[in-house]
């Protein structure tokens, strides 16, 4: 009977919690953790259907395809501890300097055939400053927005000085990546060559120069679900307007190399919560969805997700892109993402209310 009682009380919570976020509310930190601490298979259930019905509430069946293309591969002075790229590694990694132009531009031209709205240009090193490099990347995304095959996206590094960030939306960048990985509490177990802080800054002087904010983290560092539940927050506060939720890949030679795989329930347990935390951003499932999630990945958009990083990462392998975009076909969902700017993001209306009111006579059976 106990145990009966403990289910019954979840599921009204989690219901609770699912109808205050669909009439535009918020959940607060201290119940986007209890959420987090969800054990029960059928808890967690209750709680991914919920952050479906949220998701078709503010991004119905649209899904925002995204790819990646390492421009500069390898090398770097960083000491991410999960990352293969880090110079400090021995992995094997490749290494190369900076690709040329018409790289890119097949690049993008693959994406456009492929339906991906924004390709990311990401390049293994510290950051960036004024000076030529700053000068031959700009005229990659010039050549990209002048090409129009695919929103020019990147993902370069700490900036430290506003004029750097203001250069790259002139040459057209549209949304920059950088993300802040974990909580602030846990990220010196992650990286010490470079401080939480200055990821904070870098996206401020991005933000400030009216560029896109693609920012999130990896799940499976050895990390707690509260600093799970913080990172959340800690984007909510930023923010950022693409989230996206990588899951640990070990890399031989690399410090996490023997790090234990999340269980994939867990995984999506917490697409789920960041769906209740951030309501309307796009939230991505990208690097370790194929190896962490396997059989369960069309799950991830039950549990909330409305992104999803298609081709290759910048040094593992993901599934074929026709099987992610039948896998979509299959769910009824649309890759035809026409959100640019992310205006949907702002604000709230009155449908909130209509959603939960037409939900009444089903939850009340």
């Amino acid at each position: 009977m106990t145990e009966g009682k403990i289910d019954v009380i979840n599921h009204s919570r989690i219901a609770e919690l699912g109808k205050r976020v669909l009439q535009g509310g918020e959940i607060t930190r201290a119940e986007g953790e209890w959420l987090f601490a969800l054990e029960r298979t059928a808890d967690i259930f209750d709680l991914m259907s919920w952050a479906n019905r949220i998701r078709e509430r503010f991004k119905g069946n649209k899904v925002h395809l995204c790819s990646i293309i390492n421009i500069k591969a390898g090398g770097c002075s960083e000491n991410c501890r999960f990352c293969a790229q880090s110079a400090l590694y021995q992995t094997d990694s490749p290494r190369y300097s900076l690709i040329d132009e018409q790289s890119i531009l097949s690049a993008a031209e693959e994406a456009q055939t492929n339906g991906v709205v924004g390709l990311g240009l990401v390049a293994a090193w510290r950051g960036l400053d004024e000076g030529p490099v700053l000068d031959e990347l700009c005229e990659r995304f010039e050549a990209m927005k002048q090409n129009g095959k695919a929103r020019p996206d990147a993902s370069l590094g700490i900036i430290r000085n506003q004029r750097v960030a203001d250069r790259l939306k002139t040459a057209g960048v549209e949304c920059y990546n950088h993300n802040l990985e974990t909580s602030r509490g846990f990220y010196e177990k992650v990286c010490t060559t470079h401080s939480y802080d200055e990821r904070v800054q870098t996206i401020r002087h991005l933000k400030a120069a009216g560029i896109g904010i693609c920012s999130g983290g990896i799940l499976g560092m050895g990390e707690t679900r509260t600093d799970r539940c913080e990172l959340a927050f800690s984007l909510k506060e930023l923010g950022a307007n693409v989230v996206p939720i990588n899951i640990l890949n070990p890399i031989d030679g690399t410090p996490f190399q023997d790090r234990e795989p999340l269980p994939p329930m867990e995984v999506l347990k917490s697409i789920a919560c960041f769906r209740f935390i951030l309501p309307r951003q796009e939230i991505m499932v990208a690097g370790g969805r194929a190896v962490n999630l396997r059989d369960l990945q069309s799950m991830i958009f039950m549990a909330g997700a409305s992104a999803m990083m298609v081709g290759n990462y910048l040094t593992t392998i993901n599934q074929p892109v026709d099987k992610d975009l039948q896998m979509l076909k299959d769910l009824g969902l649309d890759p035809s993402w026409d959100k640019h700017g992310f205006s949907d993001q702002n604000g709230a209306d009155s449908e909130g209310q209509n959603a939960v009111t037409q939900l009444e006579p089903v939850l009340a059976k």
